[in-house]
């Protein structure tokens, strides 16, 4: 397990680190660079129609079709490991 420890020797706590600068959907998100609302949304960051300011997606993008893929196994493509 990691352990991270801050300069003056206190735990690190994430939960503490209070607003950060992150995309919110269904809310009204201003810019950090000019103050607008208008955003280009992708899949892992929302940038800025006006000053290309990107931002992270508070929920990491992890939503939609076709994020995750289960093994496909083909008949006669086996790994073969050498013992």
């Amino acid at each position: 397990m990691l352990n991270l420890v801050s300069l003056e020797g206190k735990a690190y706590n994430p939960g503490a680190r209070g607003y950060y600068a992150a995309y919110r959907p269904h809310e009204v998100n201003h810019c950090p660079g000019c103050g607008r609302s208008h955003w280009l949304v992708g899949r892992a960051l929302a940038e800025c129609a006006f000053c290309a300011t990107a931002l992270p997606l508070l929920d990491g993008g992890m939503n939609g079709i076709g994020l995750f893929r289960r093994g496909h196994h083909q008949p006669g493509h086996e790994t073969v490991l050498a013992a």
